[in-house]
């Protein structure tokens, strides 16, 4: 099979969009003015060149890319259909945590070789995705290498709206959109050659992008971003882009029995330490971080009522954990890092 077979096979094809209201959809209800993000799509796939009519007056472009590197972001003999979705989703969450409606995506995929059964199983993982998320492919590129998969993702937010990592102000409470720390240990139990509990397995591969979240908080969060190297260093570059904006040291303290530990960590019998650095350390979540006065706090758990106020901002340059009687320790602001080992 050559490059153009394997495209017209696999990738020509556009998700049919779901209903308004689907309950398989990422997206809550339509707004009720302004067209619709997808509708800026002219001419996708196929072409020397995507053609997007300008988004309206008012609205900003939000473009994001990640890549996806096997035996770096993903374990050999994951199911190629969670790293189709997993690839798009992770994209789509750094659109959540700006509080953008999704436009569409191109895809850049490198193959060792055209396997037709795993590009059958990426392909379906990566436009049932695409379908919940009313977001088409409209580009991309095919290579033979090493496995190495590169989306970029297009969104459009309002002008006003956008959430970024650099709003938060001392007082704000600091949220996260749901649990924490299955993903971590599906890794460090995959890296141990340990069995992963299905609960864990299924947050490592198939994160769900927080897009309903991310539109609803948007106006309403002072400073947001996604949690994909661990809550502790996030939160570290979150309290770093707010206080360079501000002329500010910031610092935070998070409260250790608020923490929202993902129930698998304790019915696979993980001790609260351990649970505790895997939620805070570890990554991949793919969850919301978000902060917000604490005035919105009605506001937030009618937009997303899985949200958990977990901490506040402080005027102090250091993180501190606090716990259940009111004592502090220092907590570090390390995540993961692919340059670090």
């Amino acid at each position: 099979m050559n490059e153009f077979a394997l495209i017209r096979q696999y990738f020509e094809r556009q998700p049919a969009p779901l209903p308004a209201g689907h309950p398989q959809s990422l997206l809550p209800l339509p707004a009720s003015t302004g067209p619709a993000a997808e509708s800026l799509v002219k001419l996708g796939i196929g072409d020397d060149c995507a053609l997007l009519d300008p988004v309206p007056p008012g609205q900003q472009l939000a473009i994001s890319t990640d890549m996806l590197v096997a035996g770096r972001h993903f374990f050999e003999g994951t199911d190629p259909a969670a790293i189709g979705h997993k690839a798009l989703a992770v994209n789509l969450s750094d659109l959540a945590a700006m509080g953008a409606r999704p436009v569409g995506f191109t895809l850049a995929l490198a193959l060792p070789t055209a396997d037709a059964a795993w590009l059958q199983g990426f392909a379906d993982g990566l436009f049932r995705l695409a379908t919940r998320a009313a977001c088409p492919l409209i580009g991309g590129d095919t290579t033979r290498g090493p496995l190495n998969i590169s989306i970029t993702v297009l969104g459009q937010v309002p002008a006003t709206h956008a959430l970024r990592r650099d709003g938060a102000r001392v007082g704000d409470a600091i949220w996260v959109s749901g649990p924490l720390g299955a993903a971590a240990l599906a890794v460090a139990r995959r890296s141990q050659g340990q069995p992963v509990p299905d609960a864990a397995a299924r947050r490592l591969d198939w994160p769900e992008p927080r897009l309903a979240a991310g539109l609803g908080l948007a106006g309403v969060a002072s400073a947001a971003m996604d949690i994909s190297d661990g809550l502790a260093g996030d939160l570290g570059h979150l309290l770093t882009a707010s206080g360079r904006r501000q002329g500010l040291s910031l610092g935070a303290e998070l409260w250790e029995d608020r923490l929202p530990l993902d129930p698998v960590l304790r019915e696979s019998g993980v001790a609260h330490d351990e649970a505790l650095q895997l939620a805070l350390h570890g990554g991949d979540d793919y969850e919301l971080l978000f902060t917000a006065p604490t005035a919105q706090t009605d506001t937030i758990l009618q937009c997303w009522p899985d949200a958990r106020m977990i901490g506040r901002i402080v005027a102090e340059s250091a993180m501190l954990l606090v716990d259940a009687k009111g004592q502090s320790r220092p907590l570090a602001a390390r995540g993961h890092d692919h340059f670090s080992t």
